[in-house]
This record gives structure tokens, sequence and C-alpha cells, in this order.
């Protein structure tokens, strides 16, 4: 199977303020032509065509996320829809769900889907996404300066109507 092009302006960086913080590219499906599986495999590609020691993948068509980095990471992308009801119970740990319920509306709807991004990408960083009961997992949306130990978390600037979070391993500082 031939690897899936696009063209370039189809394709754009994604600004990571943290130093040492993961590569990421967003392609826009829209501006390529590309379906929901042209998508997928695009990303794919391009992923390993980075050669790095990591990477993930998310998508939400018409966008995938792509990320790579020397130690473990996650990404994740989702749609702002609005939430039905029971999600924040299926999600969020009671400090969560305290933060979730002094919100209304649209608001409450964004922030629920950012902190389930952010637990995605955390969980996908942390081995399998499956393994991990989100409402025993602390989001990284609540991390101080985005930053658990070694671990660090950053919200992706994404077209309007998504959200997406990646988080990653920090690397280890060198001996001294």
């Amino acid at each position: 199977m031939a690897r899936p092009s696009f063209p370039a302006d189809a394709l754009r960086a994604l600004a990571v303020s943290e130093p040492g913080a993961p590569r990421l590219a967003l392609i826009d499906a829209r501006l390529s032509g590309l379906d929901e599986t042209e998508l997928r495999e695009s990303a794919r590609a391009l992923a390993e065509r980075s050669g790095a020691a990591h990477e993930a993948r998310s998508y939400r068509h018409p966008y995938a996320v792509v990320a790579w980095h020397p130690e473990p990471l996650g990404v994740d992308i989702e749609r702002i829809e609005p939430c039905e009801p029971g999600f924040a119970e299926a999600i969020c740990t009671q400090r969560e769900r305290a933060a979730a319920a002094a919100l209304a509306g649209d608001k409450r709807d964004s922030f629920l889907i950012s902190l389930w991004s952010s637990k995605e990408a955390l969980s996908k960083a942390l081995g399998d996404a499956l393994d991990y009961d989100p409402r025993r997992l602390e989001g990284p949306l609540g991390w101080p300066q985005g930053r658990s130990g070694r671990w660090r978390a950053e919200q992706l600037e994404l077209p309007s109507g998504y959200v997406g979070w990646v988080c990653w391993r920090a690397e280890k500082a060198a001996a001294s």
C-alpha cells in the first residue's frame, strides 16, 4: 500500500511551550480531501516517518494530531459537544465533579470534554487507556503548571470547537 500524501498546507506544527516537549502536528483532512480512513493512514505514516522512540496519534475527523518524543507520551483530540447526563459521574474524581458542578451549560461541557481529553492523553502515555478508571485518575487539566513528578501536560491550540491535550514523561535530568 502506498503511503498517503497530503498537501503541505493540510499539515501544521502545533506549539507546546514546555522545553523538551514532544513535537506535534495537526493534519486537516478538509484541506487535503482525505476521508476518515485516509486521515488515519496519513497520521500513521507521518508518525512512522518521525523515527522517534515513542509516537502517539489521535483522530476526530476532520483532524488528526500526531506527536513524537524520546519518552512515553499520549495525545488526544475531541470535539466539544453537549455532554450526556451522567458523563461527569462516569469520568470525574470527587474534586473534579465539584469543579464541574460549579459550571453550567457550554462552560460545563467544555470543561468536561477538556478534562476527558486530558485523562485520555495521560492514560495513553501511561501505557493503555483501557487500564485506567477515569474516576480514579486525576486529570492533567488540574495539575499545577501542567506538572506531576516527571509527567508534563499541556492543552493544545486547536481549531474552534475542538480541544486536545498532550501528556509526556519528561526526560531525565543529565547527571552532573
